[in-house]
């Protein structure tokens, strides 16, 4: 009998672990929700050994006449890039199967008539499955649960919270609102973006041109016209700096590699991880952006799950694992853990020093008259306005920054060439007046 693990949250949110020996993915849901948890993963466990003359646990013959079929069977997968969805395509599938449902089409045939039309082959294949998933007698919540690179916690239990509540077409409309706003808020920042990378792209190419192609002729002309004399201290480095760029563009790409994967396996650690998420929130000029992005995410992600009917220690074990920063993540684990106790939020937020006074309390009060959910929303709308004038700000900012730097790099390097030229006409001037006197 196949042998399931599973990932559970019980009433309190507390996670616990375990095995099953059941007959099917379905059995084992089935078992954990009987048991009195709300399970988050269910996977079955690798097969034992298979036994000889097979592999992978199917018979060899079966395994040759699967690979009969040629090149055509070949199945090419990117590592970390299959299996996974856009979220703006994501987005889009939500509210249309909101709309369909919110209608009054029946859940199964809403996700036949998305599958039929849907482009994206990734997608189309997950919404197959669902069908078939609660064409099997499957909730829509456990069909979502078995595409974890798609569906999030998140997702799946708002989903969950609305079958549970018979309002799955009010939470729908809701996450779909949720996902539309967040994207909104992406794509402000990504082209309030654009300007600056714009400039450093054009910056790094014209370095790269003067460094490689105008100075070296610069020093072929300084060779002949100085007749050996020293060029002035900052020429000789830029033209050393050139040399080094042209003779050894391999060994200079190379450095920029290895700062680069350095940097990002720093990052990737747990304290390096926390470093950078702390200096991205103090960043001069972008740090308020990422701030009030952050608490629109935590206040909207929030509010959208408790109105919803997630209770609130699961509903903050999620927010803490979709935060997208880990001072913000270990701020809510705080609130986690206070509620677990029975205390307030508003506590372990005001310690964190990552909330302004005003979120604090405005959540105080909805927690004292038990509008939370309302607030937190509230709090939401209004830091997505203060996102779109920090988003304006910042480019207004940015824009005479990235101009003076790119006018910094250029003029450096055309004073460099020029001081020796000036240094020239000085020694003429003076050998002229040398001859006059005498």
């Amino acid at each position: 009998m196949p042998k399931f693990s599973y990932v559970a949250m019980d009433s309190r949110g507390k996670e616990t672990k375990g095995t099953l020996d059941v007959g099917s993915q379905n059995e084992a849901i089935t078992r954990v929700k009987e048991m009195g948890f709300f399970p988050t993963k269910i996977v079955e466990v690798d097969k034992e050994k298979p036994e000889k003359g097979q592999k992978g646990g199917k018979p060899a013959g079966k395994a040759k006449a699967k690979g009969k079929g040629g090149a055509g069977n070949i199945q090419i997968k990117i590592p970390g890039l299959s299996g996974r969805v856009k979220s703006k395509v994501l987005t889009t599938f939500t509210r249309q199967l909101a709309t369909l449902v919110d209608a009054g089409l029946p859940l199964l045939r809403g996700l036949r008539v998305l599958e039929k039309q849907e482009r994206n082959p990734t997608l189309k294949g997950i919404i197959a499955e669902l069908a078939l998933s609660i064409e099997g007698g499957s909730t829509f919540s456990e069909g979502l649960a078995q595409h974890p690179k798609v569906f999030n916690r998140l997702f799946v239990n708002m989903v969950k919270a609305g079958e549970l509540g018979g309002v799955l077409e009010v939470v729908l409309n809701r996450l779909s609102e949720f996902m539309e706003k967040a994207q909104k808020i992406k794509g402000k920042v990504i082209a309030a973006m654009f300007y600056p990378v714009a400039v450093m792209v054009v910056a790094v190419v014209i370095m790269a041109v003067l460094m490689i192609y105008v100075i070296p002729q610069f020093e072929s002309v300084f060779s002949g016209m100085l007749d050996g004399a020293q060029l002035p201290a900052f020429t000789r480095l830029v033209l050393g700096m050139s040399r080094a760029i042209k003779d050894h563009a391999i060994m200079t790409l190379a450095v920029i590699a290895a700062v680069v994967t350095i940097f990002l396996m720093i990052i990737r650690t747990k304290a390096g991880r926390r470093l950078w998420d702390k200096f991205k929130l103090k960043m001069p000029v972008v740090g308020p952006v990422v701030s009030k992005v952050a608490i629109a995410r935590f206040t909207r992600t929030l509010g959208t799950l408790v109105s919803s009917g997630v209770p609130i220690l699961q509903a903050l074990m999620i927010v803490k694992e979709t935060s997208g920063n880990v001072i913000v993540g270990n701020a809510v684990a705080a609130v986690h853990e206070s509620v677990k106790e029975g205390e307030t939020i508003t506590a372990p937020l005001e310690a964190s020093h990552v909330f302004p006074p005003m979120v604090i309390s405005m959540v105080d009060v909805g927690e004292q008259t038990g509008a939370l959910p309302e607030m937190l929303l509230k709090i939401a709308d209004n830091y997505d306005e203060e996102v779109d004038n920090a988003v304006s700000a910042m480019t207004s900012l940015l824009e005479p920054i990235m101009i003076v730097f790119l006018a910094v790099i250029v003029g450096s390097i055309v004073i460099a060439m020029f001081l020796p030229l000036i240094a020239l006409m000085n020694g003429i001037d003076s050998t002229e007046k040398g001859g006059k006197g005498d």
